[in-house]
């Protein structure tokens, strides 16, 4: 996988990298095996976040802090920034996406377009601080599995102009979701007040392996209803998806308004509302 070859060579190459000492600094330097010792951890199955000096990441941003939708055949370009300081100055970073439970065990995951995907585009703010930016671009049915929708996160190193580090196996969570649709009709419309009114529709989502929506199986969706002239919906019962995504339920006609299914979302599909659908109760 592209993402883990990336990550070796920078961090082989940072860690190496820790131990070029300015020639006027070598008396007082760490030896090599103390200093080997302290920036390859990885060795281990599971790596962990690396430490070596003053280096910082922070404020990290994925797609404006929203989750990422696709639909059946959504290619989507999408933008990642950060913060990266050290106290001498900025020399390079990176921010990788995976999914998985580490960077190690990932199944899937992406490399920025910028710079042949080794490095961000990063701009020094000051002395110290360098704003960094990288693109993605992924196409849901060439690179996603179901399985990937969910929790993705934000593998990210930056290395400043003294040659110190920070690796962060999990500098930001985000979600990559399947792209939700929900719809809702009250019948009969029109309908005599004290009479039945039933409530059907139906939650889909994105099914990225077969290219078409599929019924999302039981899930808790809300019924909703705004009184004609309201400006806000109210939920009047809440119940969950059966075969196919579909819902049904009744209601007794009372006032004029609007029916609506809400749906709030989950972690790897997300929340959408129906267009409403007047009934008039005469």
């Amino acid at each position: 996988m592209r993402i883990r070859a990336t990550v070796a060579a920078v961090s082989g190459a940072l860690a190496l990298s820790a131990f070029v000492v300015p020639a006027a600094q070598a008396a007082d330097a760490p030896s090599a095996a103390a200093l080997a010792g302290s920036v390859q951890p990885n060795t281990a199955k599971s790596p962990t976040d690396v430490t070596q000096g003053d280096t910082k990441i922070s404020n990290v941003v994925v797609n404006g802090g929203k989750g990422v939708v696709f639909g059946t055949t959504t290619k989507k370009t999408f933008t990642v920034t950060f913060t990266a300081t050290d106290n001498s100055g900025i020399n390079m970073a990176l921010a990788i996406l995976y999914h998985g439970a580490n960077i190690e065990d990932s199944d899937n995951g992406a490399v920025p377009n910028e710079n042949g995907g080794e490095k961000a585009s990063c701009t020094a703010v000051s002395s110290t601080t360098s704003n960094c930016k990288e693109t993605f671009t992924i196409q849901a049915n060439e690179q996603l599995l179901n399985a990937h929708a969910g929790t993705w996160k934000v593998w990210a190193i930056a290395q400043g102009k003294d040659a110190n580090y920070v690796q962060k196996d999990n500098a930001k969570s985000f979600y990559v979701q399947r792209a939700s649709k929900l719809t809702v009709n009250a019948a009969p419309e029109p309908v005599k007040k004290g009479k039945t009114i039933t409530v059907t529709g139906a939650l889909t989502r994105a099914d990225w392996q077969t290219g078409k929506y599929t019924g999302y199986v039981g899930q808790p969706v809300k019924l909703q209803f705004k009184k004609k002239g309201a400006s806000a919906y109210t939920t009047v019962k809440t119940i969950k998806t059966t075969t196919g995504g579909a819902l049904k339920t009744t209601v007794t006609a009372s006032v004029d308004g609007t029916f609506r299914y809400s749906f709030a979302g989950t972690t790897t599909t997300p929340a959408v509302s129906a267009t409403g659908d007047y009934v008039d109760v005469q």
